[in-house]
């Protein structure tokens, strides 16, 4: 389903269902009635970045409510208590990328998960103990991106989440089933419990309504002074309860919180069909991702092929799988480790590795290659799969976009909460080991590190440089084969948005391929098998996607299909 805004402020207020038009002239004029346009991945938090921009709020304003709002009604998911990526893309093609990934605290150590005889517990140990919890960097993003780009106050922004938490929301049926599904996590603490389940221990069903009075003052504190969330006299609290849930020492202490600093990171960029495609760089691995997907998929014709092709999926999986190889080696923290950015998304490495490629069959063996700059090989980790994060777009009456992608790791982070939010477990997101085969894992935990990211916040501008789409995606190391997907969704095949984002899923994990249960690409595994892909088998997916597109004279928001039946309110 589209959502899509009328151009007054009245229209805009009543109904969500008609595109947004720029102007009455030429695509690039701007009508002095447009006010832009949000895409969320909850209603509920789409509308609070609406209020922003009926407020003459700008696309950074709008998209801080939206992750405020998701901190109260997608609390599996993502808000304050985790971190994100926020890429913001002018008008004028002026690029910046701030970076609010998580940190370790200064204690840590490359031995950080391994128990006392060097060995590692089971997964689920490390995520639900404070050994699992980095220091939040939502707050200090926002707070970084709103000084350089905010139009309306600080605390206005907030107005929306403190309704949402002290008035009350409705469990929807995504939530329930993320209860459900997580009560390890969600019920680990007696707030979680209160809040999200019944005195039998069941999950409060569809339609309830929550009020979360912990959370509205933790946010009514945070709007009056955003520096109270590393440095304020809560800190020592929220602290302390992740070092009492941290098996030994070192923990977490509130000099790792008062440390804490968001920064500025050059983007990436890169051209796929003459469109500019940009996005994050290290510490995720999401955005060069991205871009090494297109730029080996450029030299293939796909509109010729048809997007119902199976060799166009075939393709659009080998350029993954020689894209993920560099991944796992290269990517990490540059601040800690050399990572070849501008190697890595060498047009000229990038068409050395594209010849690899076959519409004729698959490649036996992906390797990672060796891009300009790179120094020493370094080991694969074992980077667990991340499932709690969300993705939001906007675009404001400017033509500025913001893609921002937010997330606390796993559903319901680590289960630990404080000032009623969930606290993240993006620890586990570096690997667990540190050496593999006698060599450094590059993604290894160090004091004061952030670790990999999948996450792949993109702009893209259309080839006369306007404006053309913001869009991103959760669902760990599935969002940069999400994101490109809906790239070439757009692009190649001129889709609708909606259509885009819901275009089947299809990825290479290790050898094995999976196909997305229920769609048109399964009639296509047999051709798969014959191609070279001998392991591929059919499942159910959960993913969500969203962004912003600029269709000819209007702009238009959409969230992933998948997801419109589980975010509707009863």
């Amino acid at each position: 389903m589209l959502r899509n805004f009328l151009a007054s402020f009245a229209a805009v207020a009543l109904a969500g269902c008609a595109t947004t038009p720029l102007a009455d002239t030429a695509p690039d004029a701007i009508g002095s009635a447009f006010l832009g346009t949000v895409s969320a991945a909850d209603p509920r938090a789409e509308e609070a970045g609406m209020e922003m921009l009926r407020r003459g709020g700008s696309a950074t304003d709008a998209a801080i409510a939206v992750m405020l709002a998701l901190t109260v009604v997608e609390p599996q998911s993502s808000g304050i208590g985790g971190g994100g990526f926020i890429v913001r893309g002018t008008r004028e093609g002026a690029i910046a990328t701030y970076d609010g990934r998580e940190t370790a605290p200064a204690g840590a150590t490359p031995d950080w998960f391994l128990t006392g005889d060097g060995e590692l517990p089971p997964f689920i140990e490390s995520v639900r103990s404070g050994l699992s919890v980095g220091v939040p960097g939502n707050i200090a993003l926002a707070a970084k991106a709103h000084a350089e780009h905010g139009r309306l106050e600080w605390a206005e922004l907030f107005e929306p989440a403190i309704r949402l938490a002290r008035e009350g929301f409705v469990i929807n049926p995504r939530l329930n089933r993320s209860l459900a599904d997580s009560r390890d996590r969600a019920a680990l603490t007696s707030l979680g419990r209160e809040l999200f389940f019944d005195e039998t221990g069941e999950p409060r069903p569809v339609g309830h309504l929550v009020t979360n009075e912990a959370l509205a003052r933790t946010l009514e504190a945070l709007a009056a002074d955003p520096s109270r969330f590393y440095t304020g006299a809560e800190v020592g609290s929220w602290s302390g309860a992740i070092a009492e849930a941290t098996p030994r020492a070192p923990a977490m202490t509130a000099a790792d919180f008062a440390a804490y600093e968001a920064k500025d990171r050059a983007p990436v960029c890169g051209t796929y069909r003459a469109h500019r495609v940009c996005s994050m760089g290290p510490p995720t691995s999401g955005g060069i991702a991205v871009l090494q997907i297109l730029a080996m998929l450029e030299r293939f014709d796909l509109a010729a092929l048809g997007v119902k092709s199976p060799t166009v999926w075939h393709l659009f999986v080998e350029a993954q799988r020689l894209a993920y190889a560099d991944r796992e080696i290269y990517l990490a923290d540059s601040d800690f480790v050399d990572v070849p950015v501008a190697g890595l998304i060498d047009r000229g490495y990038l068409a050395r590795r594209a010849e690899l490629i076959s519409p004729d069959g698959t490649l036996a063996e992906v390797d990672a290659g060796t891009p300009p700059g790179a120094m020493a090989l370094m080991a694969d980790g074992d980077e667990p799969e991340e499932h709690g994060t969300s993705h939001f777009a906007v675009v404001d009456a400017d033509q500025t976009m913001v893609s921002y992608t937010s997330t606390i790791e796993g559903a319901f982070g680590s289960g630990l909460m404080v000032g009623g939010f969930y606290l993240n477990n993006e620890l586990t997101d570096f690997s667990r080991s540190p050496e593999v085969d006698g060599r450094q894992v590059a993604n290894r935990v160090e004091g004061g590190k952030r670790p990999r990211s999948s996450m792949s916040p993109t702009v893209v501008y259309d080839p006369q440089g306007r404006p053309l789409l913001a869009v991103g995606a959760a669902g760990g190391t599935t969002i940069p084969v999400q994101t490109a997907r809906s790239i070439v969704g757009v692009i190649d095949f001129g889709l609708p948005l909606d259509e885009a984002l819901g275009l089947p899923f299809i990825m290479a994990f290790d050898d094995a391929v999976l196909v997305e249960e229920g769609t048109w690409l399964v009639d296509a595994i047999p051709t798969l098998r014959a191609l070279g892909h001998e392991q591929v088998a059919a499942r159910p997916v959960g993913l969500k996607s969203g962004g912003v597109l600029r269709q000819g004279d209007r702009w238009i928001s959409a969230r992933d299909p998948r997801v419109e039946a589980l975010v509707e309110l009863p």
